[in-house]
């Protein structure tokens, strides 16, 4: 229901131009407003998305907290099965025996669907989950920035050591 122009009898204009503020339907923001980039140094869990759910290639639902003591890469990459995010992740792959020998988890995050993931990870014979992001609300949190003038979502690595702390970006 809109706001009529008179809304108290003998009410001056800056009331009603504060009542008609209050009760005028708001719209919703287009925008995300990143909290702030990560940067080395920083805590995870410190990340207002710490805790969200995140989809898996695999089939599970998993969030970063349920890894808390344990080391943590996490690349994030534009688009699966593009020649640039399939170079990168079987970067990853060849060397994944490495970071399994340290300890640490790999995640693969992008905003495509869980089930491009799924076909994306299959067709690369990739040994660790890659996770969705539908909204990129994990990467605008993280404050990546786009590629190719913002018109690419952005490509960026972060490593957590076992406090959970970023130690190389």
């Amino acid at each position: 229901m809109l706001a009529t122009k008179n809304f108290v009898a003998g009410s001056g204009p800056a009331v009603n131009a504060r009542f008609a503020a209050i009760s005028r339907p708001q719209r919703a923001s287009r925008f995300v407003v990143a909290v702030k980039a990560m940067k080395v140094g920083e805590a995870l869990k410190d990340s207002a998305e710490y805790y969200r759910v995140l989809k898996a290639s695999d089939g599970k639902a998993l969030s970063l907290a349920s890894f808390e003591g344990k080391p943590l890469v996490l690349f994030f990459y534009p688009k699966a099965a593009t020649p640039g995010c399939t170079k990168e992740a079987c970067k990853f792959r060849d060397e994944y025996e490495a970071f399994t020998k340290a300890g640490a988890q790999v995640f693969g995050i992008s905003s495509d669907s869980p089930e491009a993931n799924k076909a994306f990870a299959d067709s690369n014979r990739l040994p660790f989950p890659l996770l969705t992001d539908p909204s990129s609300i994990l990467r605008k949190t993280f404050g990546i920035k786009g590629d190719l003038m913002g018109l690419l979502p952005g490509r960026q690595t972060y490593v957590f050591n076992a406090a959970g702390k970023c130690s190389v970006m």
